[in-house]
């Protein structure tokens, strides 16, 4: 299942980048967008990190492609909950 995930993935990304105009009126412009370049630019970034994932899926690294992330996030067993 993850290989087909990951390669249904990789296709999305490139379909993705080569329809990125009509990726981006669908999606329509928001205010935001402006801080990363436009729609067709968000459209490629998300392109992009959609690939990285596939692939990082694919070769069985994505918990050392999160890894940063999880550094960030506090862990269930460092927290506690005090509780009456």
């Amino acid at each position: 299942m993850t290989t087909l995930l990951g390669f249904a993935g990789i296709i999305c990304s490139i379909v993705m980048i080569i329809y990125r105009e009509r990726v981006a009126d669908m999606i329509g412009e928001g205010d935001w967008m402006g801080y990363v370049g436009g729609v067709y630019n968000f459209v490629v970034l998300l392109a992009v990190l959609l690939f990285f994932f596939s692939v990082a899926s694919l070769t069985g690294s994505l918990d050392l492609f999160l890894a940063p992330i999880r550094w960030l996030l506090p862990s269930p067993e460092t927290t506690t909950l005090d509780m009456p």
